[in-house]
């Protein structure tokens, strides 16, 4: 086996795929220290700025007083505490949906719930670049699975067309592309679904938070809650805590709480995480400035860095990518960023297709003007 992995190293190093972890030794938001340097930060899903939110830390803390720290157990087991089903009937309502489930983290919710709805004999049809969980939860439900080209809604109607005969078909999207920033065509997704009676989930995991008139997500933008089947978000971008959230109808939540195996078979989350969410959700719903000013800087970055003669792709979102290419140059500018100060990973296939390697620019509530206008100059300099 050493041979193998020596060499498997050896190849991503040559192909400049190799990744590494670097240590993060302060809270997250707008300035960090990375391996011991202070530098601004432009990597972080942590949108509205609520990760190091002392606020949560402190419904953190009092949760631990009144509950302690772990669950003990799956919640259908002895797991179940207070804490979850309070987060879960707050979800609901922010989600506009009947109910909600808790999972541990975005990956569990996607591979546990479309194995609960689909299995052989059935159909998925999925996006070319939907997230890799839900890639994930659909090869493991064994049904056929069948990917559209990105956002080609006439791809999708001939195979659903051609696969009219088969009785339970899912279509699957994310609602903003986590790699790219562009959103999902969803209006016209959910009209195919209607005219081929197919069902549709989405993930909203980077619109939580991030769209919709109170932040719910590209599904309250674009008013679809009864034409969307299932909404699957997760609390650790924008809420700025951790877990994932399934919601939909009180029937939908009984099928997977019954069915759902990363649900059944994991222990419940920390009753300090509901706790540190629920006042995460709370401060969402309250200070709805952090989102129109997270819109604005998206907005002031992807203009400066479009002026500067920059690839941004359709993206309209807080996640910009700079388009590179080539895999080694792109880690070779992240590297150069970092030394002047500015955190932008390059994103290198597999986690992007092959010679669409990035840099994957974000931007949170809390960055400033001159903050933009530093990285975009830097980033001149160094291209």
């Amino acid at each position: 086996m050493k041979d193998f992995l020596d060499r498997r190293i050896h190849d991503l190093e040559a192909a400049g795929l190799r990744r590494s972890l670097r240590p993060l030794t302060s809270p997250q938001g707008r300035e960090i220290v990375l391996e011991g340097r202070r530098v601004l930060n432009f990597c972080s899903n942590d949108y509205l700025g609520l990760a190091a939110d002392p606020r949560l830390a402190q419904a953190a803390k009092e949760a631990l007083g009144r509950r302690g720290f772990g669950a003990g157990a799956s919640r259908l087991v002895c797991g179940d505490i207070d804490e979850h089903e309070a987060l879960e009937d707050e979800l609901a309502q922010f989600k506009h949906a009947e109910a909600s489930l808790l999972f541990s983290c975005g990956h569990m919710a996607n591979t546990g719930i479309i194995p609960s709805l689909v299995g052989r004999g059935d159909a998925v049809f999925a996006d070319k670049l939907n997230h890799a969980s839900l890639v994930d939860g659909v090869m493991l439900s064994r049904a056929a699975f069948h990917r559209y080209p990105h956002a080609r809604m006439d791809v999708l109607e001939d195979m659903l067309n051609k696969a009219e005969d088969i009785p339970r078909k899912l279509i699957v999207t994310d609602t903003v592309f986590s790699m790219d920033g562009d959103v999902a065509p969803l209006g016209d997704l959910c009209a195919l679904a209607k005219k081929y009676d197919a069902w549709v989930m989405v993930d909203e995991a980077h619109a939580f938070g991030v769209l919709g008139p109170t932040g719910a997500g590209l599904v309250e933008e674009m008013s679809l809650g009864d034409a969307v089947h299932v909404q699957m978000g997760t609390l650790s971008k924008a809420a700025g805590s951790y877990g994932a959230y399934g919601a939909g109808s009180r029937a939908l939540k009984e099928v997977l709480l019954n069915t759902a195996r990363s649900f059944i078979f994991t222990t419940g989350l920390p009753p300090l995480v509901a706790a540190a969410s629920r006042c995460a959700l709370g401060i969402m719903r309250a200070e709805s400035w952090r989102r129109s000013t997270l819109i604005e800087n998206a907005r002031c970055m992807r203009a400066a860095l479009q002026q500067a003669g920059f690839d941004t792709g359709h993206s309209t979102t807080p996640i910009i990518p700079v388009m590179i290419k080539d895999a080694a140059r792109a880690a070779d500018i992240s590297r150069k960023l970092l030394a002047r100060g500015f955190f932008v990973s390059a994103i290198r296939p597999p986690t992007v297709p092959v010679n669409t390697a990035r840099l994957r620019v974000t931007v949170t509530a809390l960055h400033t003007a001159e903050d933009i206008t530093g990285c975009v100059e830097a980033l001149k300099d160094v291209f």
